[in-house]
């Protein structure tokens, strides 16, 4: 398993030198799809063999919507999904564990099964990569952190700016949990994304490293943050440039933006970031537009849109890493993979050692 993801890791960063890579789309959009229902996402009436039978069948709670459980329920729903995305043409595959933490899970009183469901995951992604990778074209599972509901910079309470919710020491051990079970399902990569809190990042990157020295395994690492609004900062207060430092130190092959914002509104803080990290690859992963409940993703944009705004942005020299976020579908991820296609990676330029 080791030579497997040690040769893996050192092809990833050649190819992102020689063309523009392709990230999966939405896993939720994909999800709501199914249309399941609360007994759905218990695994009743799924007969297959790696499903969890009858044993969700009387748990006291809710968990319809609980998407990381369907890796273990419904994992024919989570592999069709993968294996839609890599026959789109993605190079990368992220875990079905954006909220596979026990900190989410704690929601469901499901925290106890956060590790089993991090394996499971990784392990369809596994699967799926494998059996669409041919010698000329490698497929790559990204193990997804995703940004917990819960932050360490923010009061949950208006009335008191200093409460919290959580602290970094609660972060790192769920992060930790979380990682070494996604390097043990077979990820190539760790994608700590969707950050709005820098703190919650840093105590991911934290645990992300402790995992490394536990397991003796070094992967590389994607970081992907979300500007929430026209501000231009992330929610915990930084801008682009400022949350770049921050998270550097973490060595990362890419830096990126995802989710919050469509294509359009995006560019300029990915231009922002391609400016401050010269010499780090970029990823970029914008929602299809703004939401649109007529739609039927949920979201503005047709594949036709959003593929030729991130072809813009690819012929501007911005990203070596494309994809989607909320509202993008196999239709958009092969759209923005042909659109990319012709188009040239971004050039890293290095900084002289100070």
């Amino acid at each position: 398993m080791q030579s497997h993801h040690y040769t893996r890791a050192q092809q990833l960063p050649v190819l992102l030198a020689q063309r523009i890579a392709i990230l999966d789309g939405a896993m939720g959009t994909m999800i709501q799809r199914f249309k399941l229902g609360e007994a759905q996402y218990r695994g009743e009436g799924y007969t297959g063999p790696d499903g969890a039978g009858d044993r969700f069948k009387d748990f006291p709670r809710d968990v319809k919507g609980n998407n990381e459980l369907l890796s273990l329920t419904r994992p024919d729903v989570i592999r069709d999904i993968h294996e839609r995305y890599l026959a789109a043409g993605a190079d990368l595959i992220e875990t079905n564990t954006f909220g596979a933490t026990t900190i989410a899970q704690e929601d469901y009183g499901m925290a106890d099964l956060a590790r089993e469901m991090n394996l499971r995951s990784a392990q369809l992604a596994r699967a799926a990569c494998d059996k669409y990778s041919t010698p000329d074209k490698p497929r790559y599972v990204a193990g997804a952190l995703g940004p917990t509901p819960k932050t360490a910079s923010i009061s949950p309470d208006v009335n008191d700016p200093g409460a919290r919710n959580v602290d970094f020491e609660q972060l790192r051990a769920a992060y930790l949990e979380q990682t070494l079970a996604l390097i043990e399902g077979g990820a190539d990569v760790i994608l700590v994304e969707t950050i709005f809190d820098t703190l919650n990042a840093k105590a991911a990157l934290f645990a992300v490293e402790e995992a490394f020295d536990q397991t003796g395994e070094r992967l590389p690492i994607l970081i992907s943050g979300t500007v929430t609004d026209a501000s231009g900062r992330i929610l915990s207060g930084q801008t682009v440039t400022a949350f770049w430092h921050s998270v550097r130190h973490a060595r990362p092959l890419a830096v990126g933006l995802n989710c919050a914002l469509g294509a359009a509104l995006m560019r300029p803080y990915i231009q922002e970031l391609a400016k401050a990290a010269p010499d780090t690859f970029i990823s970029c992963y914008p929602n299809a537009g703004l939401p649109n409940p007529m739609s039927d993703t949920g979201f503005d944009e047709t594949p036709e849109v959003t593929s030729r705004l991130v072809h813009e942005f690819a012929a501007e020299g911005l990203v070596n890493i494309v994809g989607g976020c909320c509202g993008t579908t196999p239709d958009h991820i092969g759209a923005i993979a042909r659109a990319v296609g012709p188009v040239k990676t971004r050039p890293l330029f290095y900084r002289e050692a100070a």
